[in-house]
């Protein structure tokens, strides 16, 4: 299908991309693989679309313990970056590995993703087990969300009309931890039915995520057994697969997930 009539605004600084999403019905627009096919649908139909893909919002980076992450990194970019290339870190690798096709993933972006919030997402359950934060900014100033706190529901975030995620911020797990992240997805569209990322520290903790299987990805408890935990969560189904399914994908991929980051973890030790 076509897109309604929109207006085109290619932003020349996150200030001026910031005043225009003040508009009525603006749209911002990184990479265009989440807005663009659901415009064409016409399910949603902005007034006017402000390019931010040229801002310097890209890149990724570690430094005084913390990974950093550009919101227009796109996924390409993120499966190649040699600050991933570590046992701790390999979940955002093969998180990136898997998303969708070789064009989204060489013109889809992180923060494009993020903002989305679409529930059978990868990276938001790499995020939740890292216990990754976002820095936002709109203009009245910057603030700083929880990715636990950050989705509301399907495609429903904390964000505001006129705020644009500006940094992923990850602690880095210490020396001898793996990670990893596992999914079956559907073989049409490429979205997760259920998908987990599970992080091991060299003390035997852990933090594992899914995604794919409710209204939004979620952090398993620590102190629970995850197959007890996954019994019991309100997961939902449809004609690609119905609960009962999902819930036992569930449980493989975050067995898996588990099994391999701790592998990982084992074998980064000193």
């Amino acid at each position: 299908m076509i897109p309604a009539p929109v207006g085109y605004l290619r932003a020349s600084s996150l200030e001026e991309a910031l005043d225009a999403l003040g508009g009525e019905d603006a749209k911002a627009l990184a990479g265009g693989q989440s807005l663009l096919p659901v415009m064409k649908l016409r399910i949603s139909r902005p007034t006017v679309l402000v390019d931010i893909g040229r801002l310097p919002l890209a890149g990724v980076e570690i430094g005084d313990g913390e990974l950093r992450i550009g919101p227009l990194t796109t996924w390409d970019e993120l499966e190649r970056a040699e600050a991933l290339e570590t046992p701790a870190l390999a979940a955002f690798g093969e998180c990136a590995a898997g998303v969708g096709d070789l064009q989204v993933r060489n013109r889809g972006t992180v923060g494009g993703s993020i903002a989305h919030a679409d529930p059978a997402s990868d990276l938001p359950a790499v995020l939740l087990a890292f216990g990754a934060r976002l820095e936002v900014r709109s203009p009245d100033g910057e603030r700083t969300l929880e990715t636990a706190d950050f989705f509301r529901g399907p495609f429903t975030t904390a964000l505001s009309s006129q705020e644009l995620i500006t940094e992923v911020i990850c602690p880095v797990p210490p020396p001898g931890s793996g990670s990893a992240y596992v999914s079956v997805e559907h073989p049409a569209s490429g979205f997760a039915l259920a998908g987990a990322a599970a992080l091991v520290r060299p003390d035997g903790s852990t933090s594992i995520a899914v995604t794919g299987v409710g209204s939004t990805p979620f952090l398993l408890p620590a102190d629970r057994n995850p197959a007890e935990t996954l019994a019991e969560a309100e997961i939902f189904g449809d004609r690609f697969a119905p609960a009962d399914y999902r819930r036992h994908l569930a449980t493989v991929v975050v067995r898996r997930a588990l099994g391999r980051a701790g592998q990982r973890a084992e074998e980064n030790r000193p």
